[in-house]
């Protein structure tokens, strides 16, 4: 038995923070606070990238060009009922989404959100080291292990969790920083 899993875990984590992070928007348009946003397609959810082109034409605008044109009133009413907070407008050919400045309130808000997301993947981290104490008493027990090895192993995971707390902790910083930088 050894860490490996658990450390493959913990980097999914930190994976799934900075996935999250690149979807919160910063000032400038990004293509990817759409990736949660899905388009009822002939009576199916897809997700907006696979029923339009998604271009940047303008620091602080998006522009959505759908392959089918009777798709732009579905894209609008998906994008108007997402939690994006901007209202598209509708030309008859594409879709433009302005980006208004963030606000000062608007930043602190983000942060906080920021903030919190770091947390919980700091308690998901936690959690795996946790799960990985259990294994490792458990392999004591049906002495697969000896209790040597169960402290190698435990010193191991915790400095595994303290290199990945660590981590996390400079992405979500410099997160914040970049929403802060007006």
């Amino acid at each position: 038995m050894d860490t490996k899993s658990f450390e493959e875990r913990m980097k999914k984590t930190l994976a799934v923070l900075e996935d999250e992070f690149s979807t919160i928007r910063v000032g400038r348009a990004n293509p990817r606070v759409l990736d949660r946003i899905t388009v009822n397609y002939y009576g199916s959810e897809v997700p907006l990238s696979q029923v339009g082109n998604i271009t940047v034409p303008e620091a602080r605008l998006l522009q959505v060009a759908p392959w089918e044109a009777n798709m732009l009133k579905e894209i609008e009413k998906a994008i108007q009922s997402s939690d994006l907070g901007i209202n598209p407008s509708n030309d008859g050919k594409v879709i433009r989404l302005v980006f208004p400045e963030l606000t000062e309130e608007r930043r602190k808000a983000l942060t906080k959100d920021i903030k919190k997301k770091g947390e919980d993947a700091k308690v998901a981290i936690r959690n795996i080291r946790r799960d990985a104490i259990d294994a490792f008493a458990k392999a004591e027990k049906k002495t697969e292990l000896t209790e040597d090895d169960v402290k190698i192993l435990e010193k191991e995971i915790q400095t595994l969790t303290d290199k990945y707390v660590a981590e996390l902790d400079k992405k979500v910083d410099a997160k914040n920083k970049e929403i802060m930088t007006v």
